[in-house]
């Protein structure tokens, strides 16, 4: 038996997956063969989600089969609305929100019954927490602006409906299409905290709604998912300075502050998923307000080039782009993890299904540090 201590696992083997593989070195990312560059400029949200369900891009049929099924489980029970209105009054964080609708959605299951091994049905659960998570998002915000939620919209895609629902109006071309790739982009990467999370769970054969919730708890930890949210509070806080932003930056570094957004457990180099939405966060620039993005082209170019942190492997990651491209659509701070939850969804349901196909429990050990020999006193002697 091995006894080399592995902290956070780090290195360690523990499964083999089809679903996606990163390549740090390079700043490659796939999903089931196909570069993330290629699905986001090419595929819907719903496509990928088929994709890393099934093996395979759909076919137009296919699409339009799985799309539907989708739409129809879009609604939640009048328990989960009440439910959202309520944490919203009570001022409750949108990931713990989420994370009780989740929970609540299985109440309503029609399969709650069915064998933990029949996977088909789990499938289907699946496709239902996925379906309804935009849904309960977008009416707990709603409630938190003292406003009743909107019902989905039959014609509208997952990404665009999200928008809908959440602001009350349908969004453009490009803002439905910039939040379509985001979510694209966030849809599966590796062993992540919260995707192990839910294949731990999924190893004990506990349903899909637990594995899910389990994924959301983790990624609510400020070292997973809220890197996004950190990048926008710096951002608005240079917005907000008398300093000119290059300036600013300038005097935050030389003060020893960390910039949030930059390095990543994985890339060694600029996140491919920050490329792409660099791209769109110009296009929403050259369609609206620019300061956004020049703030971060900036931050970018200083840290990378002068600061020199390129040459140390500590380049952009997703968050520090995906933070202004949400704002810019007009989403709320904090809601930026949530949607990453949202996305990510599709992820956790492949991962654990995919597992459960040779499935064994996951159960590590760890090496006693304790006391060997300690003598036990009776209570009436302490």
């Amino acid at each position: 038996m091995v006894d080399d201590l592995k902290k956070g696992l780090e290195g360690v083997l523990v499964a083999e997956s089809g679903l996606s593989s990163i390549d740090g070195d390079e700043g490659r990312l796939i999903y089931r063969g196909y570069t993330i560059e290629e699905l986001a400029r090419g595929a819907s949200y719903e496509e990928v989600v088929y994709l890393l369900w099934h093996g395979h891009l759909p076919n137009a049929d296919e699409l339009e089969s799985f799309t539907a099924a989708l739409n129809e489980e879009r609604e939640v029970s009048d328990d989960v609305l009440a439910t959202m209105e309520r944490l919203a009054a009570a001022d409750e964080e949108p990931m713990a929100a989420l994370r009780t609708a989740v929970s609540m959605f299985s109440a309503t299951e029609p399969e709650r019954d069915a064998d933990p091994e029949d996977l088909e049905a789990s499938l289907r659960k699946g496709r239902r927490i996925t379906a309804k998570i935009p849904t309960a998002l977008a009416a707990f915000e709603r409630y938190r602006l003292d406003e009743e939620p909107l019902d989905p919209h039959p014609d509208l895609g997952l990404a665009a409906n999200f928008l809908y629902m959440l602001t009350g109006e349908e969004p453009d071309d490009i803002h439905a299409e910039t939040f379509d790739q985001a979510l694209i982009l966030h849809a599966d990467h590796g062993l992540n905290a919260s995707t192990f999370t839910s294949m731990v769970i999924g190893s004990t054969m506990a349903d899909i709604y637990s594995a899910v919730t389990g994924g959301i708890s983790a990624l609510s930890g400020p070292l997973h998912g809220g890197a996004n949210q950190d990048v926008m509070e710096v951002l608005k806080e240079i917005d907000e300075s008398d300093l000119d932003h290059r300036e600013w930056v300038e005097q935050a570094t030389d003060e020893g502050r960390r910039i949030p957004g930059f390095g990543h457990r994985v890339y060694n180099v600029k996140d491919p998923r920050a490329k792409i939405l660099q791209e769109r966060s110009k296009e929403l620039a050259d369609n609206g307000e620019d300061k956004w993005y020049n703030y971060t082209t900036t931050i970018e170019q200083y840290l990378s080039e002068e600061k020199g942190l390129g040459e140390k492997g500590i380049a952009p990651n997703v968050d520090f782009y995906s933070g202004s491209v949400y704002y810019q659509l007009g989403i709320p701070i904090d809601m930026y993890t949530p949607i990453f939850a949202m996305s990510r969804a599709g992820g956790w349901v492949g991962h654990v299904l995919e597992y459960q196909e040779d499935n064994r429990l996951i159960r590590p050990r760890a090496r006693y540090t304790g006391p060997q020999d300690a003598e036990f006193v009776p209570l009436d002697e302490r």
